[in-house]
Parts: C-alpha cells; structure tokens; sequence
C-alpha cells in the first residue's frame, strides 16, 4: 500500500513538472510569435503611417521653399524682363517725340534766324494801319538825325529814309522807300500801304504826311506840322516822276 503511495506522488510530481517545463515552453513559443507577428504588424503600420505623414509634411515644406524661390526667381526674372521692355520703348517714344519736337523747333528757329539775316525782322510783315503808320513815324528817332548835306552827302533825304525803313521793317511793317524825280535832282521819302486809308507818304526828317503828284511843287506836298511853314525853294522842286521801291 505504502509503494502505491510513493508511486502516485512520483508520478504527480514528474507531470507537475512536466506541465511546468510545457508552460515554459509554450509561454516562451507564445512570447515570440506574438513579438514577430506584433512587430512585423507594427513595422507595417509605423512604416505606411510614417510614409504617409513624411510625406505630407515634407511636400507642404517643399512646396513652401519651392514656392518661396519661384517667386523670388520670377520676380527678379519679371523685374529685369520689365525693366529692359519698359526702358526700350521708353527710349524709343522719348526718341520719337525728341526728334519731332525738335525738327518743329529746329525749323521755326532755322526760319527766324533766316529771315532775321536776310531782312533783320522776324517771320513776316505785315501793313499797318494808318494809326500805326501816324504812331511809328511819331515814335521813331531818325528824324532827331542831324542833316549834312556836306561835299560827300554824310547824312542826308536817303539816308533818313533807309533808317527809317529799316526801323519799320523791325517793327513788323512793310515800308517803301520812295523816289521823288525832278528834272535836275530828286528827293527820298517813305510810304505805308495801309490797311484802311491805302498808300501814305511821309517826309522821313520831319514825321509829317505828304502828298505828292506829278507836277506838283514837293514842298507844296507837305503837310506841315502846327507852327511849321515851307517857303519856296531856291531849285526846281517839280515832281517829274514817283518810283516806289518794296
């Protein structure tokens, strides 16, 4: 009875232990297939996770730098392209006005200067009016000349009435120098074609009007100014013939 004893207690103890080291065994096979099979598992998931958010951060910074030197790029590229265009066309519009405004100058200041020395006035003459003839002759100074009718004829008739010519046509009036004949000499005067009265003559020495006529004696033409009186002179003062010189 005792050995049945013994032999039942041995033999619990031998499946005691048994069933330990088979729990070990097992345990420890459990641990590592859960281990691969959680890390191949989480390898898989960390991997698509961190693909995933990887790539989305790093496309949002790529985008971003990208972005940022693009534009920088094009600007500087926008900016230079712009620039030459702009300074291109500028140059060539100032270029053109330039070259039209200063043909238009070029013109008016080549055709005064050119009638400046061809006639000593500006663009043209004009005929005055009667008023302007009466105030322009009232207003010059050749008639305060001092006469000499010396040997050589220093300052005498036709040279009162080229000055006086010469003043008129700075004014901007057209003026003649007038050539009275008589039979044995003659006498220089001006006239003004006026644009109301017509042709008016004036004695250059005396800034009066005259009317002369074949025939008629010159200082009879006269009209004297108040408190002036013309006597008859020692020649023949005759008027033969007028020549009227523009």
């Amino acid at each position: 009875m005792l050995k049945i004893i013994v032999l039942s207690i041995i033999c619990l103890g031998v499946l005691g232990s048994g069933g330990y080291f088979g729990y070990q065994a097992a345990y420890a096979y459990g641990e590592t297939a859960g281990y691969e099979s959680g890390y191949s598992e989480g390898e898989d998931y960390g991997y698509t996770s961190g693909k995933s958010q990887g790539y989305e951060e790093g496309y949002q910074d790529g985008d971003e730098e990208g972005y940022s030197r693009g534009h920088d790029v094009g600007e500087q590229s926008g900016y230079d392209t712009g620039y030459t265009l702009g300074k291109d066309i500028g140059y060539q519009e100032g270029f053109s006005e330039g070259q039209i405004d200063g043909r238009e100058n070029g013109y008016e200041y080549g055709y005064l200067q050119g009638t400046t020395d061809a006639l000593g006035h500006g663009f043209t003459l004009r005929d005055p009016t009667y008023a302007e003839a009466v105030a322009f002759m009232n207003q010059d100074s050749t008639s305060e000349n001092e006469y000499d009718g010396s040997e050589y004829g220093v300052y005498v008739c036709s040279h009162y009435s080229r000055d006086t010519n010469y003043n008129a046509e700075i004014t901007g009036y057209r003026c003649a120098l007038v050539e009275l004949r008589y039979s044995d000499s003659g006498h220089t005067i001006v006239a003004f074609d006026t644009i109301d009265r017509g042709l008016v003559y004036f004695e250059p020495q005396s800034d009066e009007l005259v009317v002369p006529g074949i025939g008629k004696r010159y200082y009879q033409c006269v009209i004297p100014k108040p408190g002036r009186y013309y006597p008859e002179p020692s020649f023949d003062d005759t008027i033969r013939d007028i020549l009227i010189i523009w």
